[in-house]
């Protein structure tokens, strides 16, 4: 299976990168800034024909088709373009992000940026990679020194888990905070110790499947907001290094009170 999910990610890479700057037809769905291209379209075709030539029966849980469901015990979760809204405006900060799961649990994820040639891998148990190179969480455990990455949902004002809130309390501490449009790239940047955490709302599976394992097999801690067991199926996340988990914990927590 790694042959081709390294072979998906390439080949719908190669799309992104061939659309990039030209026009294509943009739309909005369910809300007029929640945007899906036609390049988002054409990676995904591309993605699911590769997984399906050499595994007719897996699985699909995708962005823009849903699911398609067969017999096999394993899912493909894929997001053909993380980071639509930039991608669609011409920002290189976007990806392929693609996870594996197999009886219900992430075995495998990969992630590719094609404008940065930056691709990140894990396997269940082997460790996490960018390109060739083993990558590990940071090492910080002072909160006040913390570099943290967020995202804001389409329904910011109303969330009942209260983010500009969240995202104030913090920056009120003179905690550097960056907003970059894409959450596989947060986690994965999170991953290798460029962040030293991550928390974002109303994800989908294809946002984060990758990301989590991922990050988690870089040594890294996931949960919900309420500090319990992860499952990429939540709709909220909170990614970090282990060290200063609980500090951002405890403020989306009395915040949300």
């Amino acid at each position: 299976m790694k042959n081709i999910l390294f072979k998906s990610l390439e080949e719908s890479g190669k799309i992104l990168k061939e659309y990039m700057d030209k026009d294509f037809i943009i739309e909005s769905k369910d809300i007029i800034s929640n945007l899906v291209t036609e390049v988002d379209k054409r990676s995904e075709s591309k993605i699911i024909e590769i997984i399906k030539t050499e595994y007719p029966t897996h699985n699909i849980l995708s962005e823009e088709i849903g699911a398609i469901n067969d017999v096999s015990d394993v899912k493909w979760i894929i997001d053909p373009i993380d980071g639509t809204i930039n991608y669609a405006h011409g920002i290189p900060i976007c990806c392929v992000s693609i996870g594996v799961e197999k009886a219900g649990e992430i075995i495998m994820g990969g992630i590719y940026n094609p404008f940065s040639g930056e691709i990140f891998f894990a396997e269940k148990g082997e460790g996490s990679y960018l390109n060739s190179k083993k990558i590990h969480v940071s090492e910080e455990s002072v909160f006040e020194k913390s570099l943290l990455v967020t995202g804001f949902p389409y329904n910011t004002g109303n969330n009942p888990n209260k983010p500009v809130e969240v995202f104030s309390a913090i920056v009120n501490m003179d905690i550097p905070v960056r907003r970059l449009g894409s959450a596989a790239l947060d986690i994965c940047w999170t991953a290798c110790g460029r962040f030293d955490g991550f928390w974002e709302y109303n994800l989908n599976a294809w946002d984060v499947a990758a990301g989590y394992l991922i990050l988690t097999e870089a040594g890294g801690k996931v949960t919900d907001f309420k500090g319990g067991k992860y499952s990429v199926y939540n709709k909220e996340i909170l990614a970090t290094n282990g060290k200063i988990h609980s500090s951002i914990l405890n403020i989306i927590q009395n915040i949300k009170k």
